[in-house]
Formats: structure tokens, sequence, C-alpha cells
């Protein structure tokens, strides 16, 4: 089982980093020869793109079923599960907005949450006392994998309508696109970051007696919940749809990268969740990956 999570990590990578080749070649194409996008090398990528998601679902179910819980307890499993979230996103708005930019762009974030995890050491230990809750636990990270997946494509839309406003790019989808794909990404979104936070108090009741104890993270998620709320009582109580939208769905992203990391910096009661770093020139190895195969 672990030989096929590290095969199915492996694939998951290398195939990401094609589709974005092929993203590029396509843009390339795109605007150097003037091939339409159904032409160039990037009607290739969504099929490879599949394939990587289906290699990193196939990644987390092996490891799920090694450590005996959802894949998500730590640093390196919760980056999988990160970038999972990511690449499934990209996939809903492929459906949706059939957009190369959109979906490159995605795609890279969770390329960029994949080589982390790569730097980081893969523990099979059992669960501590305080995340050992059997449906606490899948209803809480489930909720904020998708959550975190949906932002990321929000800060992807918000990002672009930024880059569209300042200079003038053929491939990007219109600003009216871009606002609405943002919007719909915040607005749900939103709804499992709200779940993720009364989860996340009802669980901290049971492990540690209290529904709210200003921890780093528990406070860094209600910056993040503040900020995605006050991007849609903005945009439904004022009418916003412009650059200040967007840097609300920046900023919101910002947010949640803090609280991610945050344990690295505050420490705090989710200090368990961490794991240490190795060294950064693992990410060399991304291509021929040694040290997985020890």
């Amino acid at each position: 089982m672990q030989q096929l999570e590290i095969i199915a990590f492996v694939t998951s990578l290398v195939s990401l980093q094609l589709a974005l080749v092929l993203y590029i070649w396509g843009f390339i194409a795109t605007a150097v020869k003037k091939l339409p996008a159904e032409r160039s090398a990037s009607r290739f990528a969504v099929p490879v793109l599949l394939l990587a998601w289906l290699s990193l679902t196939i990644t987390l179910v092996a490891h799920g079923i090694q450590v005996g819980h959802i894949p998500a307890t730590d640093m390196f499993e919760f980056s999988l599960s990160f970038g999972w979230g990511i690449l499934t996103a990209v996939l809903v708005f492929r459906l949706r907005q059939k957009n190369d930019v959109v979906s490159a762009a995605g795609a890279l974030l969770a390329l960029a949450m994949l080589i982390y995890a790569f730097t980081l050491p893969a523990r099979h230990q059992p669960l501590s006392e305080a995340l050992n809750q059997s449906w606490l636990l899948p209803l809480h990270v489930s909720c904020a994998i998708i959550a975190y997946g949906l932002f990321a494509m929000g800060f992807v839309c918000g990002a672009l309508f930024l880059a569209g406003r300042k200079w003038s790019v053929a491939l990007l989808p219109s600003p009216v696109i871009l606002d609405r794909l943002g919007y719909r990404s915040a607005l749900v979104g939103f709804c499992f970051m709200t779940a993720v936070i009364v989860i996340g108090s009802v669980w901290a009741n049971i492990a540690w007696g209290s529904y709210w104890t200003w921890d780093p993270k528990e406070t860094a998620a209600l910056v993040t919940w503040l900020i995605y709320g006050g991007y849609l009582v903005t945009r439904l109580a004022l009418g916003w749809r412009d650059s200040h939208s967007a840097w609300f769905l920046v900023a919101g992203f910002l947010a949640v990268l803090v609280t991610y990391f945050g344990n690295y910096f505050f420490g705090g009661l989710h200090s368990y969740a961490m794991s240490g770093l190795s060294s950064l020139p693992a990410v060399g190895l991304l291509l021929f990956p040694a040290r997985l195969l020890e």
C-alpha cells in the first residue's frame, strides 16, 4: 500500500507539471502562431489534470488506509488534501468556464501545495487524544478542504481580474466572468468556512473544555471568515463589482495561508498538527524522488 501511495503521488506531481507545460505551450502557440485554443497543445491539459486528480485521490486513499483515519491530521497530510481540494475546484470551474488561464493558474497553486508536501516527512502515527473524534475529524477537515480549495480559485479569479484591469491580456476571461466566478467561489467557500468554525468550536469544547480559546489558529480562521464575510456584505449590500471586491478575494486567500501555516509561527493548542520541514533542496528532486523510495 505504501508503494502504491508513492507511485500515485509521483504520478500526480509529474502530471501537474506536464499539464502546466501543455498550457504554456498552448498560450505561446495562441499568441505567436495565432492558433485557436482548441487546436493548441492546451487541449490535452485537461485530461492530464484529470490524471493528476485521480492519482492524488489514490494517494490520499492509500495513505488513509495505512494510518487508519482521514489523511488531514498533520501538515504533510493536509497539504496533500489542500492540493486535492484546489485541483477539484479547478476541474469543477473548468466545467463551468472553459478558460485555460484560470485552469492553469489553479493548477499552479495545486502544484505548489504538492511540492510543499513533498518537502515534509510522511509520518504514520496514531491520532492524539484531541484528534481522536471519529465523526468530528472527517467533518471538520472535509469542510476546510472544500473551503480552502474554493478560496484558492476565488484568489485566482480576483488576481486575474486585477491583472486584466492593469494590462490588456487577450487570453483572460472577461471581468464579468471573473467577477461572477470569484463571487460563487467565495459564497460557497464562506458557507463551508462557517461550518469549519462551528464544528471546530464543538470539537474544542469536547477536547479542551471550552468552545473558544482564542488560540492563534482559531483567531486566524475567524479573521479569514470575517474577510470573506466583508466581501459578501460589500457586494450584496453596497453592490461592489470592481477592484475593491477583487482585493477582498486576494486578501482572503492570504488570510487562509496565514491560518494554514500559522502553526510554524504562533504555536498554540493546534501545534499537534505540525510536521517538521525537511531541507528545501528536496524540491530539486521532484522529477527524481529518490527520497520517497528510501
